[in-house]
């Protein structure tokens, strides 16, 4: 029912507040959070030991330290946790058959067929230790059929431990895990399965999968295979990720201007919460617009590293009233984000204010839960499709 294959996924265990640890050993067995250093900031990663008081990521600085009024407070340095992040990615590279890096934490390595010539899970322990050892960073992982499993065993061996669970035991491992354990599964989803009197993930398994597609949609079918062990998704070979784009194309060709902004805006909003989500900035903006004589027109401008929204849609609402001149129908539009870096987004003391970041936080934190589509602006909420 799961698969022939064998999945490592390997996750460094608070990985910020590690790094930091590295650089000042009096932070070891204190609750530290890495955020804002005002009580107007919010936490973007913590300790076990803050984690233990309540503390998680997102929360606003302020209730944080009411929490854990002992807690050790840093801000972060992006360009040192990438540093670290590429030294563990190079040994995974130089070691790995097959690998994909997930995130700056974590990674994903395909051994199938390791075991006919050497043991998975001792090739595994041996590059945790040889991680461990020339990095001195603590890390997790997970070894089994495929990813989802993989990256649920990592999440039960934590902190600094390891799991394998072998197909005939996958069943076992998962059935008395909740539901929340399973990766996809935000609140929104949680309070679902909950009101239905799911808890458990054996529970979630023996519906069948006819009627979660039913309730659920698509998602419901995803969520019930990964209930049971089952995720086809491979290991994508790593490649650094150099830009990031999303672009329409009209059923219709189109010179509806308030429109075509309306939808540019949603294509800003949703890149750049992907930027945010992964802990990075952009540095170059491209607009493109293709006529309906398919002639495709594209301008570009370099910018400060932004993850903002606001910031970054005023660069593409320029680009896009410079490069759309000759007032001809519209088949295409869309936007593209490079020069991609690791890094916290800098505040414009002016411009930038708490209130506006805090705004930021809380709307990535419902999309986190609920998903990308559950909050937006109203302006870039239009019935087209965007990819």
């Amino acid at each position: 029912m799961h698969s022939n294959r064998t999945i490592v996924h390997l996750d460094l265990d608070s990985f910020f507040v590690s790094v930091e640890r590295l650089h000042n050993k009096r932070l070891l067995g204190k609750p530290v959070i890495i955020g804002g250093t005002s009580d107007r900031g919010v936490v973007s990663s913590c300790s076990y030991e803050a984690r233990q008081m309540g503390v998680a990521s997102a929360m606003p600085m302020k209730l944080a330290l009411r929490l854990c009024k002992e807690a050790i407070v840093v801000r972060g340095d992006m360009d040192r946790y990438a540093y670290h992040s590429g030294l563990v990615t190079q040994i995974i590279a130089d070691k790995s058959p097959l690998f994909e890096k997930a995130s700056i934490d974590e990674h994903y390595i395909d051994l199938t067929g390791m075991d006919r010539f050497f043991g998975s899970l001792q090739w595994t322990r041996e590059l945790r230790s040889y991680i461990i050892r020339e990095t001195q960073l603590p890390i997790s992982f997970g070894l089994s059929v495929n990813k989802t499993v993989s990256k649920m065993a990592t999440n039960e061996a934590k902190p600094n431990g390891e799991l394998q669970v072998a197909d005939q035991w996958v069943t076992s491992f998962l059935d008395p895990l909740s539901i929340r354990k399973i990766p996809m599964i935000g609140a929104k989803t949680f309070q679902m399965l909950r009101s239905m009197g799911v808890v458990t993930i054996k529970t979630l398994r023996e519906i069948p999968p006819e009627l979660m597609e039913r309730f659920m949609g698509k998602n419901g079918q995803i969520i019930w295979k990964k209930a049971n062990g089952i995720d086809p998704t491979p290991v994508e070979p790593y490649v650094e990720q150099k830009s990031m784009s999303s672009e329409t194309t009209f059923e219709t060709d189109t010179m509806d201007i308030a429109m075509l902004k309306n939808i540019l805006l949603a294509m800003v909003e949703k890149l750049a919460f992907q930027l945010r989500k992964q802990h990075k900035l952009t540095g170059c903006i491209a607009v493109k617009i293709r006529y309906a004589n398919f002639d495709t027109h594209t301008m570009q401008r370099r910018i400060t590293p932004s993850s903002f929204d606001h910031l970054l849609y005023a660069v593409v609402e320029e680009l896009f009233d410079k490069l759309y001149e000759r007032r001809m129908l519209i088949r295409l539009i869309g936007v593209r984000f490079s020069d991609l870096e690791y890094g916290f987004q800098q505040l414009n003391l002016f411009d930038d204010t708490p209130a506006k970041v805090n705004l930021y936080l809380a709307m990535d934190y419902i999309r986190k839960q609920y998903g990308n589509k559950a909050v937006r602006r109203a302006a870039g909420m239009k019935p087209r499709k965007i990819v």
